[in-house]
């Protein structure tokens, strides 16, 4: 039987957004580095200073498989948080995915990987390991808070966040919305008269508030 985690891989992160009202999305700067790159699975959280990323290798060495490193680097784009060697020791230790707010280095070793990656870009500076930070805290990354396990699902659309409360209600309410929306595309798309009908709809709910 799937995991819930599993279930959410491949809900498409639009509808995960359209059932939470697009609160929990994460900065739309915050992008895969392929748009092929696709992950669901529980937030192993990072807190880390400007420019000092030794606690990104203290959560690589405590993620279990499946884990998804979702790091807060306030927004810097000056300093890598990791280059193609750190994140290849995550992908051997069985991390699904980063996500950063912040910038990666190494992009070609990266997309070498073929591991999922969604931050805000690349730059040539590397951090230093003065030893601060904090892992499994509550955060902010990407505007948006995550707390340790929460559901983390990224597609070529952004990444979004599913509180651990809440998941299964989150669940359901996304595979109704994705359930709908296939029903909708079969109903309309390719013909011209259903579509007009569900245009003059849409026109006159909105008209009618």
């Amino acid at each position: 039987m799937s995991t819930i985690v599993e279930k959410f891989h491949d809900i498409p992160t639009t509808c995960i957004s359209d059932t939470m009202e697009g609160l929990n999305n994460l900065d739309p700067t915050i992008k895969p580095l392929k748009e092929s790159y696709k992950f669901s699975g529980r937030a192993l959280t990072v807190k880390m200073p400007v420019g000092d990323n030794l606690a990104v290798l203290k959560a690589i060495g405590e993620a279990k498989p499946g884990d998804v490193l979702v790091i807060d680097a306030k927004g810097d784009q000056y300093r890598a948080v990791a280059g193609d060697f750190i994140l290849g020791m995550a992908q051997t230790l069985g991390v699904s995915a980063l996500v950063v707010d912040g910038v990666i280095r190494d992009i070609s070793g990266i997309k070498a990987l073929d591991f999922p990656v969604f931050c805000k870009g690349t730059t040539v500076a590397a951090s230093g390991k003065a030893g601060l930070g904090e892992i499994n805290v509550p955060i902010s990354c990407g505007g948006t808070s995550v707390f340790p396990g929460d559901i983390i699902v990224g597609d070529a659309d952004g990444v979004v966040v599913i509180p651990q409360q809440s998941e299964e209600e989150i669940l359901q309410a996304s595979l109704d919305k994705l359930k709908k929306d296939e029903e909708r595309e079969a109903n309309i798309s390719g013909k011209p008269e259903a579509l007009r009908q569900y245009i003059d709809s849409m026109l006159s709910r909105t008209s009618s508030k």
